[in-house]
């Protein structure tokens, strides 16, 4: 039987991750819990979102090569989540989605726009020089993200971080859209390098001390890649998540005395490979000899790739640890909610090799499987939830969740109701209410990019179409994730019936976008017909 809640009325170490699901659930779904911290004081919540971090890639969740103490201690101090999902398989659609709590179906953003019609977005020299180039397509302005709500609640809220949700000079930047503050990287191509020319803060230009290398920069002709000095121009200056973290603890020293939100949308580890010297060197002495990466797939060359990887990842680690040690400090840490997760799965791109690292694990890390695909490599993202005064220590559930939740459950938590939410909220599961927990009828992706995405996940069945947009026929796939992790086993001919549901909610939650690039048929009965 599918659970179906049709019938309802219808956070050393830390951070919030989004969560969510959707189906079949009324917007205006209230959880049982609404309202359940009227009772104890308003707690901080600390929402740490990872770049491009894969569902192994930290050792609580099975990573052997990658070391992650800090993270791996906040599971052991609060809650691990096996079963939760971006809700997109690449950042700005998940993004989206997260702050707004609308699945990819009624979201309006669904792909990556760089709102390319004002000119050459992608030289990075020109959108130095002109920053109406910056930036993604912006969202309405009309559009609310719940850190407006968190306001209207008292809280003070801050981004730093990776933003591509509205470029520089519209109405769609994060200081006009629920943020008090902000400071990082408006637009995620100029993100493409660590070293940036400049970041923001709030609504200006805050320049760096850093030499303009564009994003693809090779090596010089005769050059040796074999020799670390060939290598200097791409890792020299300020960099940019050490300025980042600085602000992190700044907004939280300046907010203690009322309550706060912080998003960290670290861009870590999403390539280029860059990263501290220190990190780089202790992973080159555990790693041994490897071959360069040259810059054949975008980005910056690295003389030791996999030493670069793994040193992103820990040097984060090592900041959420420093984190945790802050609020501790401060006696902060008991009353503050930190959630943290990943946008999507692991990035093929820029020398990132994801199948030494098992980077998905245990499901598939390879081109296709990860991030930019719908198979659980490239959505199943991980989750940690802390919160000392609430959350039970050492506790992990398997409840199904995705970052579209996130909304939801802050309301649910604060007293609030997210307008146009399609997440149900996972207090219940934070509390350890197994009982009271709203479980998703469905989970679903409307993914226009990669040739043309589609998936629905219902208890273990998930439905997967690929090749909607482009040349190649379209797939029809079902997949028994209780059964088959890695998705190798095909089953749609063996159970027309769930394909056949799958099909129906699809379709009746897509509604066509309003941006018409990121429409994508529906999952209709003649296209099934016409496969077969």
């Amino acid at each position: 039987m599918l659970n179906s809640t049709k019938n309802l009325s219808c956070l050393y170490f830390i951070a919030v991750v989004f969560v969510g699901c959707t189906g079949g659930i009324s917007k205006d779904v209230k959880s049982v819990n609404n309202g359940a911290a009227a009772k104890d004081s308003k707690p901080n919540i600390i929402y740490i979102l990872a770049d491009d971090l894969g569902y192994g890639d930290l050792g609580v969740y099975g990573q052997e090569l990658i070391e992650t103490p800090n993270i791996d201690l906040l599971a052991k101090e609060g809650m691990l989540f096996t079963q939760h999902y971006s809700s997109a398989p690449v950042c700005a659609p998940a993004r989206f989605s997260l702050l707004t709590g609308k699945h990819s179906g009624h979201s309006f953003i669904r792909g990556n726009d760089g709102w390319k019609e004002r000119g050459d977005v992608w030289n990075y020299k020109a959108a130095i020089a002109d920053s109406t180039l910056e930036g993604q397509r912006p969202i309405p302005s009309k559009t609310v993200l719940f850190p407006k709500m968190l306001q209207e609640q008292g809280y003070k809220t801050g981004m730093v971080g990776k933003w591509g949700l509205g470029a520089p000079h519209t109405d769609a930047i994060p200081t006009k859209m629920g943020f008090d503050f902000f400071y990082g990287y408006n637009c995620q191509r100029q993100a493409h390098t660590y070293y940036p020319v400049h970041l923001y803060k709030n609504e200006k230009r805050v320049y760096l001390k850093n030499d303009t290398i564009p994003p693809g920069t090779k090596l010089e002709e005769g050059a040796s890649p074999y020799d670390a000095k060939s290598y200097e121009q791409f890792n020299k200056g300020l960099y940019s998540p050490d300025l980042m973290f600085d602000k992190v603890l700044s907004f939280i020293n300046q907010n203690k005395d009322q309550p706060f939100f912080m998003y960290w949308a670290t861009p870590l580890p999403h390539v280029a490979l860059q990263a501290p010297a220190r990190w780089v060197n202790y992973y080159v002495e555990k790693f041994g000899d490897e071959e360069p990466y040259l810059g054949q797939k975008g980005y910056f060359p690295s003389k030791n790739p996999h030493a670069t990887y793994a040193a992103m990842i820990s040097y984060l680690d090592e900041n959420v640890g420093k984190l945790v040690s802050y609020l501790k400090s401060k006696g902060l840490y008991e009353n503050t909610l930190i959630v943290f997760s990943s946008d999507n799965g692991p990035s093929f791109a820029g020398g990132a090799e994801p199948t030494y690292f098992d980077s998905a694990k245990p499901f598939k890390s390879e081109f296709g499987r990860g991030k930019g695909f719908l198979y659980e490599g490239g959505i199943r993202v991980p989750m940690i939830a802390t919160w000392p005064k609430r959350i039970k220590a050492g506790t992990k559930t398997d409840h199904v969740s995705i970052q579209y939740d996130l909304a939801s459950t802050l309301g649910d938590l604060l007293g609030f109701q997210m307008p146009g939410s399609d997440g149900i909220s996972f207090l219940p599961t934070l509390y350890g209410d197994q009982q009271s927990q709203l479980e998703h009828e469905f989970l679903m992706w409307a993914y226009p990019e990669y040739g043309g995405q589609a998936a629905i996940r219902m208890d273990d069945w998930k439905l997967v179409r690929q090749h909607l947009k482009d040349q190649k026929a379209p797939t029809l796939e079902l997949y028994n994730l209780g059964q088959d992790k890695a998705e190798r086993y095909n089953v749609a001919q063996k159970y027309p019936d769930i394909v056949a549901k799958a099909v129906e909610i699809f379709d009746e939650q897509y509604e066509e976008p309003d941006l018409k690039v990121f429409s994508i048929p529906l999952i209709s009965e003649s296209l099934l017909i016409k496969d077969q």
